[in-house]
């Protein structure tokens, strides 16, 4: 089916950085893509789905567009997703379509860099996740570097597990961690920036890999277009995101070796209002 005869609406997600306090912005984002995809035939739906797991949002038969963490799509979706677009991100951090993770721990830690964390616990917010543990997992000097890990689920409540003294080191995605520093900033008290991971190519946005050319033109176009709107400035400022990037799935391939797992503390009773784990 081609983006012109397109008549019935896929499923539409961007889970990765869905921030209650910034839902507006993203719904603001996706009604103006929607609408330029509908100008160019392709059906899109009116409002993007929030309620199913990340793993039912990128495995919809019907996926028009959604978001995934880098290390999942290379390792578990690459013959189920096709590349569309990456984006560029306003955070430190960010170079372009690349982003890293910032190394995080209680600001009155001892010791000014990775080094002088052995031995101690970090925070996970999970192992297949690439910016709190397979970037994180790469820069360290050996693979038993850390004595044991935290595992928390996401990228907020590792930061709030290493402020209240539950972990040590945590390796929070650079976008996120500004994130929440603008939107939620009692998130970041109490910890301090002692380095970052290398760079990697930034979550990708996907659709189904049945997708035919001409409707992830329309994608890409629609993302442009939206991003360019003057209307958009807040709802962008908001999102910390600048436009996007065409890359290659060839690129996605400097993403390092899944690592090998450390063993587990448990964890605290701990949910936040926040994102899935980037």
């Amino acid at each position: 089916m081609t983006a012109a005869t397109m008549a019935v609406p896929g499923t539409a997600s961007l889970p990765m950085y869905d921030l209650p306090e910034i839902r507006w912005a993203t719904d603001a984002l996706w009604s103006a893509v929607a609408a330029r995809l509908s100008v160019a035939g392709v059906a899109a739906p009116p409002a993007l789905s929030r309620g199913p797991t990340t793993h039912d949002l990128w495995a919809a038969p019907a996926l028009l567009l959604s978001q995934t963490c880098g290390n999942p799509y290379v390792r578990t979706y690459r013959d189920r997703l096709r590349l569309v677009a990456t984006p560029r991100y306003a955070a430190p951090g960010c170079d372009g379509p690349r982003y890293c993770s910032q190394l995080v721990v209680r600001a009155d830690a001892p010791g000014g860099g990775l080094a002088d964390f052995r031995g101690a616990v970090c925070a996970v917010n999970g192992w297949d996740s690439l910016s709190g543990w397979v970037a994180f997992a790469a820069v360290l000097p050996e693979p038993q570097f850390f004595r044991a890990a935290l595992i928390t689920g996401a990228h907020a409540d590792s930061m709030a597990a290493v402020a209240a003294g539950e972990a040590d080191i945590a390796a929070i995605d650079c976008v996120t961690y500004a994130l929440l520093q603008r939107h939620r900033p009692a998130a970041t008290v109490g910890l301090r920036v002692i380095g970052r991971t290398a760079l990697a190519p930034a979550l990708p946005l996907v659709t189904r890999r049945d997708a035919d050319d001409a409707t992830v033109a329309a994608l890409q176009s629609a993302l442009r277009g939206a991003l360019a709107d003057p209307a958009l400035a807040e709802a962008r400022a908001a999102l910390l995101i600048e436009g996007i990037e065409i890359l290659g799935e060839a690129d996605y391939d400097a993403i390092p070796p899944q690592p090998v797992s450390i063993p587990p503390v448990s964890a605290p009773s701990r949910r936040s209002a926040t994102a899935p784990a980037p």
